[in-house]
């Protein structure tokens, strides 16, 4: 049985750290802002194991004129869970809290070997690649879900 439920902060470290952070400590898991009430995370879970996580940032990135955006991040798939749906009914489920929200802008920071993964789900590229200290080359990514 898979199903995605509100977790905490905490509970997105299990599947942040092996696929976003891995050799890193523990603590490079936890995100500004991660604890803050405008802040939600959610779980995919499958046979009661967590094996998805994505966060919802009330946050808003200067370069967009719309209002009242949502940015993603750590969204993480155990690497073994991957090439399962897991990942879009993650973005799925998230683009309906937005909605529900009353809001319809979500961006984020992509990395390069996402991309094409968030293309097929609509979002776009904004400006040029740029790089993340001892994480990688990233993306500026958004979609307007209306």
């Amino acid at each position: 049985m898979v199903f995605i439920k509100e977790i905490t902060s905490n509970e997105t470290y299990v599947v942040r750290h092996p696929v976003l952070r891995a050799g890193k400590p523990i603590e490079d898991c936890r995100f500004e802002g991660d604890d803050l009430r405008t802040t939600i995370h959610f779980g995919l879970y499958e046979n009661e194991s967590l094996v998805a996580v994505i966060s919802l940032f009330e946050s808003n990135n200067s370069i967009f004129d719309e209002q009242n955006q949502y940015q993603i991040r750590g969204m993480a798939v155990i690497e073994s869970h991957q090439k399962k749906g897991f990942g879009n009914a993650l973005i799925i489920h998230s683009e309906n809290y937005v909605l529900a929200k009353n809001k319809n802008f979500i961006w984020f920071n992509a990395r390069k070997i996402a991309v094409g993964f968030y293309e097929k789900l609509g979002y776009k590229i904004t400006g040029n690649p740029f790089s993340i200290s001892d994480v990688g080359i990233h993306f500026v990514m958004f979609k307007n879900l209306t």
